[in-house]
């Protein structure tokens, strides 16, 4: 097994495992494993694959995560290579996927490779918690294997996501924690009609807009040391039946809540329902929870994180909750520490999406010195 941190990253990016597809990546991760001695299972749940590999015995567990699918590449003359044909240019290999996250997959079997070659007979579990459910809709990867763990007693004490967090150099920014996520969908009714007869019709967006405003200038929470403020941005409006003499019979809105521990659900649901109260509109609205925040403070492992990256790039990282959402809120309300360390983020989700080849290995080898600093 001979294959380098760039070796397998490009082959993972030229699997096509675009979100819930795995094309094949845990395979390859699996095959690395079970050569290096872990006991590999797969966990699918419905179209996802899932993959839970341990190597060692009991407590404490250090987990690294993540996910082997990506999103879509988007329209192929819009990238200067193709997707899914993993190129070196400049130092950079290019692919769907090299940031996020497949660089840092990679990166993690080099570590891992590295560490038990120096540590076999190390205390505790190294495992890997590996989804191809994560871009999408998160709902049969990471959340359904964390609760088969929590069935079988299974407790995780240490768990490194190789998310994209790192900023202007590898290491500067470590995410300790993600802020919730919360999305509503509102149907405001009317009454449909001719534009020229106003008096028999009610214009639903006519209606809705005083409290579109109250909503978009409320002042949610001021965050606090660890989160920024909550915000609120609506994301989708749809009207109308694409002609310019009817009065549509209803609006549809789509909003995002990015909240802090500030705020939880029913307080969002109910401050937001208060406020479209206030106003004479008839509507009907759909709540779904994508995550609720989540934060690591103390322990061991942020201190090993901070060390390692001081050690090794000679960084003084920032520890941060901005970003989206990851896997991490279905794993840190388990009670573990959980972290988000990876390659810049820069390029991820766009055309022409890249990793610097150097970093791979920067990564490969402060991920091996965290472990070995925690087993």
């Amino acid at each position: 097994m001979t294959d380098s941190t760039l070796e397998l990253t490009k082959k993972l990016v030229s699997a096509r495992s675009i979100s819930p597809a795995d094309a094949g990546c845990q395979s390859l991760i699996a095959e690395h494993l079970t050569q290096l001695g872990f006991e590999v299972e797969a966990m699918p749940f419905a179209d996802v694959s899932n993959l839970w590999a341990t190597h060692g015995e009991g407590a404490p567990y250090f987990t690294f995560a993540g996910h082997t699918d990506v999103v879509p590449s988007g329209s192929l003359e819009d990238w200067s290579t193709d997707p899914f044909e993993p190129t070196v240019i400049d130092g950079q290999l290019y692919g769907r996927g090299a940031a996020d996250m497949k660089g840092s997959i990679a990166a993690m079997l080099t570590a891992t490779k590295n560490f038990l070659s120096e540590h076999p007979d190390h205390k505790g579990t190294l495992a890997f918690l590996i989804t191809s459910d994560e871009e999408a809709d998160a709902i049969n990867g990471t959340r359904r294997v964390v609760e088969t763990l929590a069935e079988r007693g299974i407790q995780l004490d240490w768990c490194l996501i190789g998310e994209p967090s790192s900023d202007q150099v590898l290491g500067d920014v470590v995410r300790t924690g993600r802020r919730g996520s919360l999305h509503a969908k509102i149907v405001f009714k009317g009454v449909q009609g001719h534009v020229a007869y106003p008096d028999d019709a009610k214009n639903p967006i006519h209606a809705a807009l005083p409290a579109l405003t109250d909503l978009t200038h409320e002042v949610w929470d001021a965050g606090n040391e660890f989160f920024p403020p909550t915000s609120m941005q609506i994301s989708n409006l749809h009207g109308g039946t694409g002609v310019t003499n009817v009065i549509p019979g209803s609006m549809e809105l789509l909003l995002n809540f990015r909240f802090s521990t500030e705020l939880n659900e029913p307080m969002i649901k109910a401050r937001t329902e208060t406020i479209l109260d206030k106003h004479d509109i008839e509507y009907e609205i759909l709540w779904t929870l994508s995550g609720v925040p989540f934060l690591t403070v103390g322990g061991e492992l942020i201190p090993a994180v901070e060390a390692s990256l001081s050690a090794n790039l000679n960084i003084k990282t920032l520890l941060s909750t901005s970003g989206g959402t990851s896997d991490g809120r279905f794993i840190a309300p388990t009670g573990t520490q959980v972290v988000e360390l990876g390659p810049r983020n820069a390029t991820i989700h766009k055309v022409n999406e890249c990793v610097d080849i150097d970093d791979l290995d920067k990564l490969a080898i402060v991920y091996q010195d965290i472990v070995a600093r925690l087993l």
